[in-house]
């Protein structure tokens, strides 16, 4: 019986990546280009946080300001501001004078305001009073995400990743640095909207285009780094902030570097998984036999027999499936898919509840980025400090998945995010109100982490990746609720925290609606996938580490 891997339709890419190398030289030097990218796309996606952040301010009052005027009030404050004096002041009687009698017990809208500093946009465009304007950047940036999503999958699976990785990362420097010129509030919005709907579909395209360099059993160490990258790639903003405090100057050092990027013509390949898909056999095993020589591995005769005759069938035959396969599949359901999910109470009770967690994960992820700048001490350690417990949030989501399972993992995860949270509504002391802020965001990283794998788990393949992408485009909701938390606490200092911490514990409990699925075969149909309430854990289940093994 002659070898299959050397039949000219098939091609067994997992054991040939084996084969090359994992992590070797290629794989080393091609992510390191990648994590560049990562941590300029974090600091691009969330320099809005500084460049937006609040600032004091307080109103301005002619008759009693000194020249330049200062922030801190003098003692004819007393007289001149009621309250705190942001967005009101006392009717002055006489427009030269400012003395107590000088000024009625009647107030008035302010129309001119002195700032603590001129680090960010409220200072530019002077938004003193009108807050909304100030966290509607990052609400902007959630919708340019929402929007950029299909266009950015669609670009990715018809030209190529590398082609789109590209675009992502050299568009937004030349837009990111015109935007530290612009003189108009209308003008930066604009900016940020474009800016954000070129750049923000960079992270996934390098996920995506990392992980398929790798075989599957090697992928949670590529998405793990990744992760790891972006997290570090946030404090490194958190820094650079520290040190430029202009949000102009500081949008100029950020962005206009990103040219460098162009370079990845000459130094990424395309995804061999891709080229492969498109029916550019040729393309992919000169890529495949590139990283075979960086790595130094020497490839066997039957591999080498077999890349030659698969670079010699240009037909678009997948790698592990010949033509002969592909006749005798069975055909699917004709039936859309909308009219498949609303027949079925299991699958469409499973998207209502992915989708909730979600939203939750996204806004207590981002809502809890975005008000560390609001937490007493020092806003830049701060956010530095809430960037990096991610990393341990990470690799504990790894540790605690294959041992101790999807639903007891993520339940455990985001019932401790949601208690910490809710319990800063009682604290007092700031050292307190900032330590259960950051173990709140350890956990709901691990939750997030661990909520790429379990939804995938808990859909059928025949229509996986849509119903994924129904409940993460549901999940940018929260995404662009995130900005607007900050608002809260003008009415209530910890209402910000009171809102994700009952966000994260109703999805907790709600971990008990849908299945475990550790070891559990991955569902091919909707009846699968049904039918995994009821499957016992003793039966139909696999040992995922031993298929991976196997090359299945």
């Amino acid at each position: 019986m002659q070898d299959e891997n050397i039949m000219p339709h098939k091609l067994n890419l997992d054991k040939i990546l084996v084969d090359i190398g994992n992590y070797g030289v290629y794989q080393i030097v091609v992510m390191g280009y990648l994590i560049a990218n990562v941590l300029s796309i974090a600091i691009k996606n969330n320099q809005y946080v500084f460049a937006a952040g609040p600032v004091e301010y307080r109103c301005k009052v002619p008759q009693c300001e000194t020249s330049p005027p200062k922030f801190e009030a003098g003692p004819w404050a007393s007289f001149a501001l009621p309250g705190k004096g942001k967005c009101h002041r006392y009717v002055p009687l006489q427009t030269s004078a400012c003395k107590a009698d000088s000024f009625s017990n009647k107030t008035e809208p302010c129309y001119s305001w002195v700032y603590a500093n001129n680090d960010t946009i409220s200072y530019d465009f002077n938004l003193a009073c009108q807050e909304w304007k100030r966290t509607m950047v990052g609400t902007l940036r959630s919708v340019a995400y929402f929007a950029t999503m299909p266009v950015i999958s669609f670009c990715s699976d018809t030209f190529g990743r590398r082609s789109v990785l590209i675009f992502t990362a050299v568009a937004p420097a030349f837009i990111g640095t015109w935007r530290a010129f612009c003189q108009s509030y209308l003008m930066y919005m604009t900016l940020e909207f474009i800016d954000a709907f070129l750049g923000s579909g960079g992270y996934s395209t390098i996920f995506i285009l990392a992980l398929e360099m790798v075989n599957l059993k090697n992928r949670t160490i590529g998405g793990t780094v990744l992760s790891t990258m972006y997290a570090i790639g946030l404090a490194l903003l958190g820094v650079s902030a520290w040190l430029i405090p202009s949000w102009r100057t500081r949008t100029i050092v950020l962005y206009a570097p990103g040219v460098i990027f162009i370079a990845y013509i000459w130094t990424i390949d395309e995804s061999v998984r891709w080229l492969i898909s498109k029916g550019r056999n040729k393309e992919a095993a000169n890529s495949i036999l590139k990283a075979a020589r960086m790595n130094k591995r020497r490839l066997s005769v039957n591999t080498e027999a077999t890349l030659k005759h698969f670079a010699e069938s240009e037909d678009g035959t997948g790698p592990n499936q010949s033509l002969k396969d592909t006749k005798n599949e069975p055909a699917t359901s004709k039936k859309p898919l909308y009219k498949r999910v609303l027949k079925s109470k299991v699958i469409m009770c499973r998207i209502l509840v992915v989708s909730f967690w979600w939203v939750t994960t996204t806004m207590v992820y981002y809502g809890l980025t975005i008000n560390s700048v609001s937490l007493a001490g020092n806003i830049y350690l701060n956010f530095c400090v809430t960037s990096l417990i991610e990393i341990p949030g990470y690799v504990v989501s790894l540790a605690t998945l294959n041992r101790f399972g999807r639903k007891s993992s993520i339940m455990t995860a985001f019932l401790l995010s949601g208690i910490s949270l809710l319990l800063i509504g009682t604290a007092t002391n700031h050292t307190t109100i900032i330590m259960l802020s950051m173990f709140g965001k350890l956990c709901i990283s691990m939750s997030y982490c661990s909520i790429y794998i379990y939804t995938v788990e808990l859909f059928p393949t025949e229509a996986r990746h849509q119903l994924m992408g129904v409940c993460s485009m549901l999940g940018r909701v929260g995404n662009m609720i995130a900005p607007q938390t900050p608002l809260l606490v003008h009415y209530m200092e910890s209402l910000p925290y009171i809102l994700f911490g009952t966000m994260s514990a109703v999805s907790g409990f709600l971990m008990l609606l849908t299945p475990e699925t550790l070891k559990l075969k991955l569902p091919d149909t909707f009846e699968e996938a049904e039918n995994m309430n009821i499957i016992p854990r003793t039966s139909k289940r696999v040992d995922i580490l031993s298929a991976i093994d196997e090359g299945e």
